[in-house]
């Protein structure tokens, strides 16, 4: 089947490197190969595959990838897991949201984040797929309201004892380590973060959440009860969680912006395919029709509008390099543009796109999830106006 991939040229946004060509097309082999049969099993079972997740570690070699190489990582770019999170997107995205979660939301958020000492502890652990990590941020009661966390850090001699509920946790009931995010004074502004391993005595998984789409991913309830977590998991220093928090919402947003391109990507793949090579209606292929052709033709174009927008963010980030304007302004676009073209192929395949035959409708249900996580699409509309204040302001 043809495919919308994109080949190395001079000046080329998306891949401006062979490393970045490179890494593009050993991730776009192995999604293909491994990752597109076994996900309709896994969403329908609500099922977490966690041999395949290892093998990106032992075979494909993915984890790590912000990480400096003397650390035993990658040494790449943000938008080196730009490219990761697309292409395994176009298979799988629930399985691809696991990965963001111990990636992006662990590794990259924890390196940043840690000393040598706690580096040397976790890091090898988690770049092997030995451990699998996540990051407890969201609450019941508080989403979008991150500063309206309650879950409360009381310092004890050399320890830390902490009690509280996270809500939404990708990975919680299969990871070994997260990040957590926590407050010291309960009607403070202020949070403080730890690095928490699920072996603590008081470390609880809560109930597993029945989910419209993702599926393949597993969310949860983090519960602790008197979670005792020694002095040196602190990450950096009290109260001052909210900087890591920031920096890494941003590569978070662009990663998920990044698993909205692999959506419409395999989304228009299959539209074209469908309605080229398979469909016909009185006597005509069916993209000779007008309006099969503007709903493939707006995805076409949307996506590629998108795609741009996500690659130039995604290349101007780096550890001490913000940008929370394009990180808001890149997932406010990708997230509406994927929920757009995957229900155009719904709509394209007609009874087919609707049945389980094609993947187009789970692709259209996990889409809908990336306008919510990190930030829903609300908030960043929010943002976006913010930073524009400022900017005017000034």
């Amino acid at each position: 089947m043809s495919t919308l991939s994109t080949k190395k040229s001079s000046l080329d946004l998306f891949n401006p490197t062979e490393d970045h060509l490179a890494l593009r097309e050993s991730v776009a082999s192995f999604a293909e190969r491994e990752m597109d049969e076994q996900a309709k099993e896994n969403d329908e079972k609500e099922t977490f595959n966690t041999l395949l997740f290892k093998r990106l570690g032992s075979e494909l070699g993915i984890f790590g990838i912000t990480v400096p190489e003397a650390d035993g990582g990658h040494g790449l770019d943000p938008l080196a897991s730009v490219i990761i999170h697309e292409e395994m997107s176009r298979f799988d995205p629930g399985f691809t949201l696991s990965y963001l979660a111990h990636e992006v939301l662990f590794v990259n958020n924890f390196y940043y984040s840690s000393n040598p000492s706690q580096r040397s502890r976790y890091l090898s652990k988690v770049i092997t797929g030995e451990w699998i990590g996540g990051m407890g941020m969201t609450e019941p009661g508080a989403g979008t309201d991150v500063l309206g966390m309650t879950t409360h850090a009381v310092k004890k001699g050399d320890r830390y004892i902490i009690n509280g509920v996270k809500q939404y946790i990708t990975n919680g009931s299969i990871g070994q380590v997260f990040v957590l995010y926590t407050k010291l004074e309960k009607t403070g502004k202020k949070m403080t973060s730890f690095v928490i391993e699920s072996s603590y005595k008081g470390f609880s998984v809560g109930k597993k959440e029945e989910k419209m789409g993702m599926r393949s991913s597993p969310t949860t309830q983090l519960v602790f009860e008197d979670m005792e977590v020694p002095e040196e998991n602190l990450l950096g220093v009290e109260n001052g969680a909210v900087t890591h928090m920031m920096r890494n919402l941003e590569i978070e947003r662009v990663t998920l912006a990044a698993q909205s391109l692999g959506i419409a990507r395999r989304c228009i793949d299959i539209m074209c395919d469908y309605t080229v090579r398979h469909r016909e209606a009185f006597g005509k292929k069916l993209l000779e029709f007008g309006q099969i052709q503007r709903m493939v033709a707006e995805s076409y174009a949307d996506y590629q509008a998108a795609r741009a927008l996500v690659y130039h963010v995604a290349s101007e980030l780096g550890p001490d390099v913000r940008n929370s304007l394009g990180a808001a302004s890149a997932k406010l676009v990708a997230t509406q543009m994927a929920e757009r073209v995957s229900r155009n192929a719904i709509q394209v395949l007609g009874g087919y796109g609707y049945c389980r035959e094609y993947p187009v409708e789970r692709l259209h249900r996990d889409a809908i999830l990336l306008s919510i996580g990190g930030g829903t699409n609300e908030a960043m509309q929010k943002n976006i106006a913010s930073d524009l204040k400022k900017l005017w302001s000034e």
